[in-house]
């Protein structure tokens, strides 16, 4: 195995692991992992002690909104971030972003989303979510956009395009005809926000739309669930019960639900048990507003919860890079996690975590696994976090990726 080794990492540092290994790649797979490989590679690049590890995982981001900032007043932005009203405003603000979808066309959005996602890769995230709203002003405009990114970029960052009914389905008529257009189209997830529906019946129906598709397509689901600060909302148990009634299990991944930091103690450890029955998953985004779900206690509970960027300069939140070490930095000061063992929970949610949670198989750095890798600058997670700089490299399928290359992109907008 060593003589067809095409790719080898010297002098790595692993997670958890006090010997420094060289670390092979072939045919897009970790083949060994060694005190030493003799054997010589094509290409050798060294870690100098530095730590290696998984790449990074961007579970939730609104790609079709990147950088559209500059394009909206500020009223958005501050109802969702009104704290003083526990984010009461959070559907107005949805209801001011809207404005930009009036403008919204392919030929501009493509652009903004390349910057993004060549900011992931250089940022050493090889796999996203990608949300889309697809709706009677946003068309399918950024679904094409999204779809045209997800070929140019693939082998560099794999992303699972999301069909998005960010302004509903019940409220918003002629939505679920469009959301299945974007499935035809080969859009990858069926996304939605139940919430934001005005009654509890339209909720209920809102999440029995997104199943009936979901199942029609064959696809996984994600929704957006709960975002506000008020603890009746419950979407999200109405979202893992269908998870179970469907047999959608593991297939089925709830955003945000920041509501559930209201929630009381007895009805969330009746979530948890659904969540856990439905094999569900919860990304989070503690960055973005000012309420967050109870992130710690889900996670010594069992739950798969893990962070994602969710914006990136847009009517919610004005920065973001998609720099998944950025963000696991903010939340070790949002969600109060600074000690050694929280840190690697912090790596775990921007690597591993979400990997499980988008349905990616064997995202782990081990012989026999994908090669989807980022060898750091620093020697283990305290540097990494305290830095949260670019990786020295970052191997995608098991090629080193073209950073110059992704930078140019960022600069000129052009592939």
């Amino acid at each position: 195995m060593a003589g067809q080794t095409e790719l080898i990492i010297r002098g790595a540092k692993l997670r958890g692991r006090s010997a420094i290994v060289d670390i092979g790649i072939a045919n897009g797979k970790i083949t060994e992992i060694a005190e030493k490989i003799a054997t010589p590679a094509n290409v050798e690049i060294k870690a100098d002690g530095n730590l290696v590890t998984e790449s990074f995982v961007n579970a939730h981001l609104h790609t079709c909104k990147v950088y559209t900032l500059e394009m909206m007043d500020d009223e958005a932005i501050k109802a969702y971030h009104g704290s003083e009203k526990m984010m009461g405003a959070a559907m107005t603000a949805i209801e001011l972003a809207m404005k930009v979808k009036e403008k919204y066309d392919e030929s501009w959005i493509i652009k903004n989303v390349r910057k993004a996602v060549a900011y992931a890769a250089i940022y050493g995230c090889t796999h996203m979510r990608v949300f889309a709203d697809v709706d009677t002003k946003a068309r399918l405009e950024g679904v094409k956009a999204l779809l045209k990114a997800r070929e140019e970029f693939k082998g560099i960052v794999e992303l699972q395009v999301v069909a998005f009914a960010q302004d509903g389905l019940v409220r918003e008529s002629g939505a679920e005809k469009l959301i299945r257009d974007a499935m035809d189209l080969g859009a990858d997830v069926v996304g939605g926000i139940p919430w934001i529906e005005y009654t509890d019946a339209d909720i209920a129906e809102h999440v029995k739309i997104i199943f009936d598709i979901a199942q029609k397509y064959d696809k996984p689901v994600s929704m957006l669930v709960d975002d506000a600060g008020d603890a009746d909302l419950r979407s999200i148990e109405l979202m893992a019960l269908e998870t179970i009634k469907r047999g959608w299990q593991g297939r089925s991944l709830a955003h945000h639900c920041r509501a559930a930091a209201l929630y009381p103690e007895p009805y969330l450890k009746k979530l948890e048990f659904l969540l856990k029955k439905a094999q569900m998953g919860w990304s989070t985004a503690p960055q973005t507003g000012p309420m967050v779900a109870p992130v710690q206690k889900l996670h010594k509970d069992g739950i798969l919860i893990f962070i994602g960027q969710d914006d990136i300069s847009d009517a919610y939140y004005a920065f973001g890079r998609n720099n998944m070490l950025e963000c696991a930095f903010l939340g070790a000061h949002t969600l109060w996690m600074s000690t050694p063992e929280e840190m690697e929970t912090l790596y775990d949610m921007v690597t591993i975590l979400p990997a499980r949670g988008i349905g990616l198989k064997d995202h782990t750095l081990k012989v026999g696994a994908p090669a989807n890798l980022v060898v750091l600058d620093q020697p283990n997670v305290n540097e990494a976090l305290r830095f949260h700089e670019a990786p020295a490299y970052t191997i995608s399928h098991g090629k080193v990726v073209d950073k110059e290359k992704m930078l140019k992109i960022t600069k000129t907008r052009e592939w």
